[in-house]
């Protein structure tokens, strides 16, 4: 009798099982040939705990899903532990489609826009912004090399390239040249300043900012000083809260905790350090450490530092030279080595152990200033050398994944190599496919093909990609498409026009004026009628008419809505009253934006419920609510900042139909003397703590500043969301010729800019035979 061989955790026969790619792929193409799914094949289905605080996914964890949905438990793939794949082993295929230059604002600004997308993909989760966002998707051993070739296509193969021909195409070598130069052929030009988001005098966004005065001209002989800086999150947005200086000898000048200006929303310890307790009796502010590095720089002086346009935006400081050794140390297409892997590979430093609580400035500083002294010294063809040695092992690694023993199912190893960096921990899973006969696809920007390697291909369209994924997708098992707004659509001055204007028409909807009322009302009665429907922000009265009014911004945009449903024509405070949104050119299709939000297939199932006593926990709510039919899961809204629960909650249910019954019983519903007020939920899942945010970071900026901002972005806004709306439409295509039980995970990567960052957003589902995605 011939024995079952496991093959990505699918059983089959022996005889049935030479060709190990055989599996999906071929059921793929029976399934295009008409023969449908068998009898014996189960669909598959994936279930997500995203709802309220659990929506923020990191980039390994997004690892995690993609290399068990590609591989399964026959290469000792585990379970994602944020999400659960049922029946891995008979998905047709495992399809990421990547929005390049995109982030969640682009996704809420065009909301209407994205019509397909948020009709289809019923889980989505705030997506953490990554410097090398396409290599965390495939582990950081995936070492892609760029290789032109005159197909426009690349190859992962470990054939042999002679060592002259590797230097030539080393971009090192490329933008500097062989010889060795002095430290003024490697500061940053006013070009390369303004393309890498750098302050620049005289610059509107930089209105403000100190100067440092260095204006004296550089010599090879300059002094290099290291700078370095943690940022915490609060609600201006990135601000510094440690800053530390080195001189050329690697002596700490400067190594100080500054307090920000405003209230901290995360203090992001594990990379910068720094903890509420820390910054308790600090009394420094910026200001004061602006003057202090002014006095301490020499006019000739040269900074050094890894991505230091971040650090000179954030302690608002113009200076005109300036070595960053994540451009010196050139890559192609654009990507940077971090900080830690250049310290490993080039001084043979360990820095940023996982030991230690956050990074420390002065270490970081030093590193970067030795980086650039090493290079400096040894000149560019010494470092190219490094970089080639790192491509060899990467080849050796290629040669060990392929032979026969790989194809029994193991761990996919990497090897300790001499110079390999201790921090590439996650192995990479597509040496793991290829050995199973599994070709990934990668499309768009950076192409692989059928060998593996991926190239820049800049001048690919939308379009072009779009008919590419339809002919290559069904053949292969694991793709990532590309698509791209284009760099015209992502400048930072832009995206800060677009931040704003979301942000000002966030407050518009969770805006209401109610009104008139007699001169004399109470306004406490006012305040505790609109505050049933849920947590207010802030309360005013308006003077200006000929009888007041009262201007209410509430917390939730379901409060808001609450409000005008219930409240307009009612009598509240002795007067009838008319309740309505701000009237202005953004919110025209404010109804529009509301429909759809409820029509959101987030949503479904989920209602929001308003005038709940805050003194109420989870577990009692959990037993006033156990009463209802198929409730699933409860979340209680907290401040970001205090961490208080507000007097409202959400309730997701199993079956829509249960939400439907369950409105009908809540409204009116006496719950610890609070009567209940509830309503379809319009952002109850990742979006809710977005908006959040966005209504709390009141960015202090000129008002000239972001009126130009805004009118630049008005300018191109409409060429953008015609660009958003067919870009829409290129997904729908795609998405409609793949093969059920198909994978399929939308990114939006986040941007990362001067004017602050912007986190991504991932949406994923199972396609079943209905089109949509199943859960």
């Amino acid at each position: 009798m011939a024995k079952a061989v496991c093959v990505n955790g699918y059983k089959r026969p022996a005889g049935a099982a030479e060709d190990a790619g055989e599996g999906r792929a071929a059921r793929k193409r029976r399934k295009a040939d008409g023969g449908g799914r068998g009898p014996e094949e189960k669909s598959s289905r994936l279930t997500a705990a995203l709802f309220g605080e659990d929506c923020e996914i990191n980039h390994d964890q997004l690892y995690e899903l993609l290399k068990y949905a590609a591989l399964g438990k026959c290469h000792n793939a585990t379970q994602p532990s944020w999400c659960r794949i049922y029946h891995q082993s008979h998905l047709a295929g495992v399809v990421v489609i990547v929005l390049q230059e995109t982030s969640q604002l682009h996704f809420y600004k065009f909301y209407l826009q994205f019509k397909h997308l948020r009709k289809v993909f019923r889980h989505r989760f705030t997506l953490t912004t990554s410097a090398n966002f396409l290599a965390s998707l495939y582990g950081e051993g995936a070492n892609l090399k760029p290789q032109n070739t005159a197909q426009g296509l690349t190859s992962t193969s470990s054939e042999c390239v002679p060592k002259s021909s590797k230097l030539q195409c080393d971009p090192i070598l490329r933008k500097y040249g062989e010889k060795k130069r002095g430290l003024t052929s490697y500061t940053l030009t006013l070009e390369e300043q303004k393309k890498n988001d750098y302050p620049i005098k005289g610059s509107p966004g930089c209105k403000g900012y100190i100067y440092t005065e260095c204006d004296q001209q550089r010599t090879d002989s300059s002094p290099l000083f290291g700078l370095d800086c943690e940022m915490c999150l609060t609600a201006k947005g990135n601000e510094v809260t440690r800053v530390s200086l080195v001189d050329a000898q690697g002596q700490c000048l400067l190594n100080e905790l500054v307090k920000p200006e405003s209230t901290v929303v995360n203090y992001r310890t594990r990379f910068s350090g720094i903890t509420k307790k820390m910054l308790l009796p600090v009394k420094t502010r910026l200001p004061d450490i602006q003057t202090r590095l002014k006095k301490m720089l020499p006019h000739d002086a040269v900074l050094v530092g890894h991505s230091l346009n971040a650090d000179l935006q954030a302690l608002e400081m113009i200076h005109p030279s300036v070595i960053d050794t994540s451009l010196l140390f050139a890559r192609n297409e654009g990507r940077r080595f971090k900080l830690k892997f250049l310290a490993k590979a080039v001084l043979g430093k360990e820095i940023q152990c996982e030991q230690k609580l956050g990074h420390d400035p002065a270490e970081d500083a030093r590193a970067a200033l030795e980086l650039a002294q090493f290079f400096i010294e040894q000149g560019p063809a010494k470092v190219a050398e490094l970089n080639l040695e790192m491509l060899l092992m990467t080849e050796k690694l290629a040669e060990v994944s392929q032979n026969k023993a790989a194809l029994q199912p193991r761990r996919c190893r990497v090897q300790k190599q001499l110079n390999e960096p201790p921090h590439l921990s996650k192995p990479c899973f597509l040496d793991c496919l290829q050995t199973t006969g599994q070709k990934p696809l990668l499309l768009g920007r950076q192409e692989l093909d059928s060998s593996g390697l991926c190239q820049s291909n800049l001048s690919t369209s939308n379009k072009q990609i779009l008919q590419r994924a339809l002919e290559d997708v069904p053949l292969s098992t694991f793709s990532i498409i590309q698509f791209s707004l284009g760099p015209e659509y992502v400048a930072s001055h832009l995206l800060a026009g677009l931040c704003e204007k979301v942000r000002s028409k966030l407050t518009d909807m969770l805006t209401i004026y109610a009104g008139p009322f007699e001169e004399s009302f109470c306004l406490k009665s006012v305040k505790k009628e609109f505050g049933r429907c849920g947590p207010i922000q802030s309360l005013t009265v308006v003077t200006e008419t000929y009888q007041p009014y009262v201007c209410i911004q509430y917390e939730v945009l379901e409060a808001a809505q609450l409000a005008v449903e219930s409240l307009n024509g009612a009598e509240v405070a002795g007067s009838c009253i008319k309740v309505q949104r701000p009237v202005t050119a953004a919110m025209l299709d404010c109804d529009v934006l509301i429909k759809e939000l409820e029509l959101d297939v987030e949503n479904e199932g989920v209602i929001y419920v308003a005038g709940l006593k805050k003194s109420l926990t989870e577990a009692d709510l959990q037993e006033e609510f156990s009463q209802l039919k198929d409730l699933e899961t409860l979340f209680l809204p907290k401040d970001l900042q205090s961490g208080k629960h507000r007097n409202c909650c959400f309730l997701k249910f199993q079956k829509s139909q249960s939400a439907v019954d369950a409105l009908e019983v809540i409204n009116g519903w006496t719950v610890k003397g609070s009567k209940l007020r509830s309503r379809n939920a319009l952002a109850s899942g990742h979006l809710w703590r977005w908006i959040w945010q966005m209504n709390h970071s009141n960015e202090k900026q000129g008002g000239n500043i972001l009126c130009e901002k805004m009118e630049q972005a008005s300018d191109s806004e409409q060429d953008l969301r015609k660009k958003v709306k067919k870009l829409d439409h290129h997904i729908k295509k795609l998405y409609r010729s793949l093969q059920d039980n198909t994978l399929c995970v939308v990114l939006f990567p986040g941007v990362n800019s001067m004017h602050g960052s912007q986190s991504g957003l991932g949406l994923m589902g199972i396609k079943d035979d209905g089109g949509r995605s199943a859960c």
